[in-house]
């Protein structure tokens, strides 16, 4: 798909890896739409995007509420023209043992608080983007693209039930979608990274870092736009649907 022109919307586009998606796809001039919980948090990645030659628009919506979502793909498609892609990657993280025990005594549980806050965002979300984004892609014409943002974590790790549990989800709807939808032209595929140097982990303390780095055969930690650059292939390669990318420098084999 030649995206220049084109309007695509980003969640969570703010920082880490919806930054970097962002980014690289504006230098084939496209459109963006930027979403975040606060669109005034976009104004940097706004700002590099509109340098590398992209329009770009940032709304503020909660992906967890359907309203919101409704709203902020409406608005983008309003101002912006049909939509061709969609990549739904905001997600948070609440880790934590099922179960914790010490000395025989239970010391801690996942909160039902801490399961449904990450189900809400990471898969809830992802469910009502990826809708909105097919109607519209339908309605306009045009086919599309649409990418969930999964996890080497979708194949399960430890402390993760939630964010395993969703990240298995993201990719699995990708495959659904990909299968009820190419009728309309619309390819679906999930990216699943594996440990990348966002801004969380480039807070970590170096030797927290080295032992991450030791876990990954490639023997570095990935980079965002080692992501993005997975985004840029699934928009170019008009044959490649219903996959996942797993960039996790060979972590899972």
């Amino acid at each position: 798909m030649d995206i220049k022109g084109k309007t695509i919307i980003i969640t969570g586009a703010a920082r880490g890896l919806g930054a970097a998606m962002a980014k690289r796809l504006a230098s084939h001039n496209c459109k963006l739409g930027l979403i975040d919980l606060d669109k005034n948090s976009i104004a940097d990645t706004t700002s590099a995007c509109e340098d590398a030659g992209a329009q770009v628009m940032c709304v503020s919506a909660d992906v967890t509420k359907e309203d919101d979502v409704a709203n902020a793909y409406a608005e983008v498609v309003d101002q912006m023209g049909p939509l061709v892609g969609s990549i739904n990657n905001a997600g948070i993280t609440r880790d934590g043992l099922l179960v914790k025990f010490k000395d025989g005594e239970l010391v801690k549980r996942m909160s039902l608080e801490d399961w449904q806050a990450v189900i809400d965002i990471n898969l809830t979300g992802v469910f009502l983007c990826g809708r909105e984004a097919a109607q519209y892609m339908i309605e306009g014409g045009q086919g599309g693209v649409i990418i969930n943002i999964s996890s080497v974590a979708r194949h399960g790790n430890f402390g993760q039930t939630n964010y395993s549990a969703t990240k298995a989800g993201v990719q699995s709807m990708a495959v659904v979608w990909a299968k009820e939808l190419s009728k309309y032209g619309i390819r679906v595929n999930s990216i699943a990274p594996g440990f990348i140097n966002t801004e969380m982990v480039a807070g970590m303390p170096d030797n927290v870092k080295e032992k991450l780095s030791k876990m990954v055969p490639v023997g570095r930690i990935g980079e965002p736009d080692e992501v993005a650059q997975a985004a840029e292939f699934i928009f170019m390669n008009d044959y490649y649907s219903g996959r996942c990318v797993d960039l996790d420098g060979a972590q899972r084999m």
